[in-house]
């Protein structure tokens, strides 16, 4: 099927993209399109409203807007950060539920696609929908960023929309009154235990890791080390791992998964710091780590608010494999 297009007509006006992306190709084809297909076409950029670009299968068009759908067009590889990834949405802050196999913020000059792009981008259409009711024009957002997610972690993460947030909230990460709790699969029968070390970027053999720990008797730490603290909290014991806890009183770079590596029990579908365990290792498609809980203080109300976001199908489909017996 070449293009289809369409000018919404008044009947359809605030009718979702998807909907009339729908209708109008069923109408083309004479056949049934599913929802599943309609959404698809939108979040893989083969959908344009007006001239540019719509992968937000949610929003609602316009009467005299002009659609085209091409359903034969490569799909376009950047992601979309669909609207129900967002927790909470303010003039100060929004936190989202970050998927897994998407950085932050980008790791070389250049690269496309992060977590920052997609927020940026979501705000960005959210806002517009929100001028155009309002008779204004869109302004590119701020996404401050405030934390890190590892790529293949996922969880709930906040970002600031503007400069006096962002301090805030950096604030209160260096005074570690931010709640962070993760929840985690981690190999063998794992304790409650609370790790604290000073972790470097070069543990001895290329990795990172705690001073000491992979050399013995290593004398003091560098001064480039920093202080990391994670409080490991038992949940369940499953079969050849445990799901656990992890509360983070510091935030640094990988410190869960070495801290849990340095125990014996790295994460399960751990790839990088796992090199030590001499045990059987338990296959998954990523490190199971999700970042579950997140608590602070708003920086313009002064209330204490808390995040929560359940752990994704993978991680859930790796539990339930290793409960059974």
């Amino acid at each position: 099927m070449s293009t289809v297009s369409i000018v919404v007509d008044a009947a359809h006006d605030g009718a979702t993209l998807a909907a009339v992306v729908r209708e109008s190709l069923g109408a083309a084809s004479g056949e049934a399109v599913p929802w599943s297909r309609a959404r698809d076409l939108c979040r893989t950029g083969r959908v344009t409203v007006d001239g540019a670009l719509a992968r937000d299968d949610a929003m609602r068009v316009k009467a005299g807007a002009k659609i085209d759908v091409t359903p034969t067009a490569p799909k376009r590889t950047e992601g979309v950060l669909p609207r129900d990834a967002v927790l909470h949405l303010d003039a100060d802050v929004i936190v989202v539920n970050k998927p897994a196999g998407v950085v932050t913020v980008p790791f070389e000059p250049g690269e496309r696609d992060t977590l920052v792009d997609r927020v940026r981008a979501l705000v960005t259409r959210i806002e517009k929908a929100r001028r155009q009711e309002r008779g204004g024009g869109a302004r590119d957002p701020m996404v401050g960023v405030v934390q890190r997610l590892d790529k293949d972690t996922t969880g709930v993460l906040v970002f600031a929309r503007n400069m006096s947030a962002k301090r805030a909230l950096e604030d209160q990460l260096r005074e570690h009154s931010v709640e962070r709790r993760y929840v985690a699969i981690a190999h063998g029968d794992v304790p409650s235990a609370k790790h604290e070390t000073m972790l470097v970027q070069d543990r001895g053999d290329g990795l990172r890791g705690s001073w000491g720990r992979f050399r013995r008797h290593a004398g003091p730490p560098p001064e480039s080390a920093k202080r990391a603290v994670t409080y490991v909290r038992r949940i369940e014991a499953l079969r050849g791992a445990t799901l656990v806890e992890c509360r983070l009183e510091t935030g640094k770079q990988h410190q869960i998964r070495i801290h849990l590596s340095e125990a014996g029990h790295p994460l399960v579908g751990e790839p990088v710091y796992v090199r030590d365990h001499a045990g059987p290792r338990i296959t998954a498609p990523r490190p199971m780590l999700h970042a579950a809980t997140l608590g602070f203080v708003h920086p313009r109300s002064g209330e204490t608010v808390r995040f929560e976001a359940a752990p994704p199908p993978d991680f859930e489909a790796c539990l339930t494999s290793l409960r059974q017996r």
